[in-house]
């Protein structure tokens, strides 16, 4: 059976921008996101794809921020 928090593919990685800032994303596996720290949102991947929607992204308080 395949692992549900398969890897994004790098090559889309790379291309992804957050939305609202066109900064560079953060990928973190554990959580299955894309991580904005300009915006300080994190952008769900669901099945294997980014929902690269600012209202569906989750909201990053400081200390999340501090920890990664």
């Amino acid at each position: 059976m395949a692992d549900a928090r398969a890897q994004i593919d790098p090559k889309l990685l790379e291309i992804l921008v957050c939305p609202i800032t066109k900064t560079t994303l953060e990928y973190d596996r554990e959580r299955q996101e894309l991580v904005s720290r300009a915006a300080k949102l994190a952008y769900p991947i669901r099945d294997g794809i980014p929902i690269m929607l600012p209202e569906e992204a989750r909201k990053l308080d400081e200390a999340e921020l501090a920890k990664r």
